[in-house]
């Protein structure tokens, strides 16, 4: 008997929680969008500087779900403090299947998993408008698979307009946004879909692309919008954390780049073409894919009986091609919108190595999401292909292979829920890795609240 057939009951509970938060939260719900509140026309102009507004932190979403890229300049004008409060949690339900045919031996054995319920996570975000167009954010974990505990994601500040008065540098903000803090850099489209912790309401899916490029890193960014044509540019550290010691390897910045046209020719018509690119020349530890510290939502897939009982993988169905002195990498997304229909694509090829190896390797992933939305965008249905092939650690011509179906309900505009069928095949491994002709597929069922 499958997971699946042992686990019924369970998911029926599943869909039952991921349905009830509607009720639970009512309450929050209606605070989050009843929006600031009323002006004090009373005030004299000193004190209305001094206040302070709290609204909805609606920030980086839109209305059930629809694909966010970057967001519009936000000028934010008037006077005053403003602080925004954003927060997001998902329960997921899984029973997943998974056999190998590895040579059985202590590290191959695979460790027998269950239908059930994975932790919750759930994140919470600050913002403030400082001035005019002068925002920051701070992003925090409450709960993730990898830190169970209260942790900072990053913060940064966003320049959108000048706060300093002077014509020119007006002229030159109208077209210009520039980040600096630590923050996600801005590589490839794949990373605004993706769950990003307890914040899933934006991915039609449950779970990232295999080859997952998502980190944080100490940095700044100028993005240049004319027309519906943009052009970014930026510098970090390449790595996630700081670090100052002198070492053996040296710590040379990460250069990263994009430039993009997204047009919406009507109201049924949204096309969009980008292409990106990574570089960090030297690094003690590239985190490009090995960055993302919330983990998977596929729990205990393709972990041997050691690792299952301790907890201590937290990536399952991810690839890490272990690129953690070197890197160059390229990601190219097509985007097109009619009506309902989404098509996003990911083209990818990153090439690089770890500090022991001489040679740089290369891996390659593709990618094909196909969306419906309908009943005004609160249910749809999806597919997805993913395939991450190449040299990856001390091993060539590997394949990993992804089918996902998705379907999705939207509650509310800020409550979803949404389940997921996935088969994931391994292909080209060793007999003594646990993913030699490895398999896992089966069902998750997922409930979101963000604002």
């Amino acid at each position: 008997m499958t997971s699946l057939n042992r686990a019924l009951p369970l998911a029926a509970l599943a869909l039952l929680f991921a349905a009830t938060p509607a009720v639970a939260q009512m309450a929050q719900v209606a605070m989050n969008t009843a929006g600031p509140r009323a002006a004090d026309t009373t005030a004299t102009p000193e004190s209305r500087e001094a206040s302070v507004a709290v609204v909805a932190g609606t920030y980086g979403m839109t209305r059930y779900g629809r694909p966010v890229f970057e967001l519009p300049k936000q000028d934010l004008g008037g006077d005053g403090l403003q602080l925004q409060i954003g927060g997001a949690f998902a329960q997921t339900f899984q029973a997943l299947d998974h056999e190998n045919s590895a040579t059985p031996a202590p590290g191959t054995t695979l460790g027998k998993i269950r239908g059930g319920f994975n932790l919750a996570s759930a994140n919470l975000s600050l913002g403030a408008r400082l001035a005019r167009g002068v925002r920051v954010d701070l992003d925090s974990y409450m709960s993730s698979r990898h830190h169970n505990e209260f942790w900072v994601k990053g913060g940064y500040a966003t320049i959108d307009a000048s706060p300093i008065d002077l014509p020119v540098l007006h002229t030159v903000m109208r077209y210009t946004t520039v980040r600096a803090g630590m923050y996600q850099p801005n590589y490839g489209d794949a990373h605004f879909r993706r769950s990003d912790n307890g914040n899933t309401i934006n991915n039609p899916f449950i779970e990232n692309y295999i080859l997952d490029a998502f980190t944080t890193e100490i940095g700044a960014d100028v993005l240049v919008r004319a027309g519906n044509a943009f052009v970014m540019g930026g510098v970090t550290t390449g790595q996630n954390k700081g670090d100052i010691k002198e070492g053996a390897v040296d710590a040379k910045p990460a250069f990263l780049g994009k430039i993009g046209y997204d047009r919406r020719v009507s109201d049924a018509l949204r096309i969009r073409l980008t292409g990106s690119a990574y570089d960090a020349a030297s690094s003690p530890s590239v985190t490009l894919y090995a960055g993302d510290r919330s983990g998977s939502r596929y729990w205990g897939v393709l972990e041997d009986t050691t690792l299952l009982k301790a907890g201590t993988a937290f990536t399952n169905g991810r690839i890490n091609p272990g690129f953690s002195n070197e890197i160059t990498a390229v990601q190219i997304n097509p985007f097109v919108q009619l009506g309902g229909l989404e098509v996003f694509g990911v083209l990818e090829r990153a090439r690089g190595k770890a500090v022991a190896e001489e040679e740089r390797r290369e891996v390659r992933q593709l990618a094909g999401d196909v969306v419906y939305r309908l009943l005004g965008d609160r249910i749809y249905v999806g597919g997805r292909y993913n395939r991450v092939d190449g040299d990856f650690a001390k091993q060539t011509d590997l394949t990993v292979t992804r089918r996902a179906l998705s379907a999705g309900w939207f509650i509310t505009p800020n409550m979803l829920t949404k389940a997921e069928w996935v088969r994931q095949d391994y292909d080209g491994f060793a007999p003594t890795d646990i993913r030699n002709g490895a398999r896992f597929s089966g069902l998750l069922i997922e409930g979101v609240i963000a604002f």
